[in-house]
């Protein structure tokens, strides 16, 4: 044997033993993505969460997060850190779904010009992540529980089921304007919304002690909506206020029930 076949034998097998030791890659998980939209001349920005292939398959299902009021901004950022991306976070690896989120401006409601820029950002993102457009869901809280129906009036094909939380159909007794505005001009707002919402799966969340949006709201539109034979669930938290976004994305039947639904 060679000086230089002696030098290389022991290299070879070190660097053989240093590749038999990498430790293995971590697995996939789901990413939240910066996004940009122009609509009408003007420049909008929202988040997408993108799961893991090995969550969210080929087509993923695919769900439209309407915030509150306290997360209106241009910041981009207050409409994932409450309500449903919060518990996104806390299941990076494991959520299935592609999670779209628009942030409404200071003042504004999920109505008009507000509620087309949410719809043409989910739009782009069924498009661009491969969603599966017969599994959409439209889900909010507070202000956009009130968007939920709101949106769904405007788009009722569009949905496969609709998930507000602590919403509403009309004014309460806040001092911001906060009604649905499709349904705003009907003798009973309640009923009007039910009769054109009534082919849509609905499971609704409320705080028995909510006294910002009382629960009378959703106890309205859940009876009217089963007094025309509606498909609609409803949730009260006998201990909950205001918040009840955080027990009702925690509810492991919710995710279940909501990726079952196909338009």
């Amino acid at each position: 044997m060679t000086v230089r076949s002696r030098w290389l034998l022991p290299l070879f097998a070190l660097l053989l033993a240093a590749g038999c030791s990498v430790a293995p890659s971590k697995p996939e998980t789901g990413r939240f993505v910066q996004k940009e939209l122009v609509l009408d001349g003007a420049l909008h920005r929202y988040q997408v969460f993108v799961p893991s292939r090995e969550a969210g398959g080929r087509h993923p299902p695919v769900i439209l997060f309407l915030h509150g009021s306290g997360e209106r901004g241009d910041d981009n950022q207050r409409q994932t850190e409450v309500g449903l991306g919060t518990h996104v976070r806390q299941h990076l690896a494991d959520f299935p779904a592609i999670v779209v989120f628009p942030q409404a401006s200071q003042g504004q409601s999920w109505s008009g010009a507000t509620a087309r820029m949410a719809l043409a950002e989910l739009q782009a993102s069924v498009r661009e992540f491969n969603g599966d457009d017969d599994r959409i869901a439209l889900t909010g809280i507070s202000r956009g529980g009130y968007g939920v129906y709101e949106l769904a009036l405007m788009e009722p094909r569009l949905f496969a089921a609709l998930v507000p939380v602590c919403g509403g159909i009309t004014q309460p007794a806040i001092k911001e304007p906060l009604q649905v505005e499709g349904v705003a001009k009907a003798p009973d707002p309640f009923a009007a919304a039910a009769a054109r919402l009534q082919h849509l799966p609905v499971w609704a969340f409320h705080g028995a002690r909510d006294d910002v949006v009382t629960p009378d709201q959703s106890r309205h539109m859940v009876e009217a909506l089963r007094k025309i034979g509606g498909n609609v669930r409803y949730t009260e938290f006998a201990d909950a206020g205001h918040n009840a976004w955080d027990p009702a994305y925690a509810t492991p039947d919710l995710w279940m029930w909501l990726f079952a639904q196909e338009r």
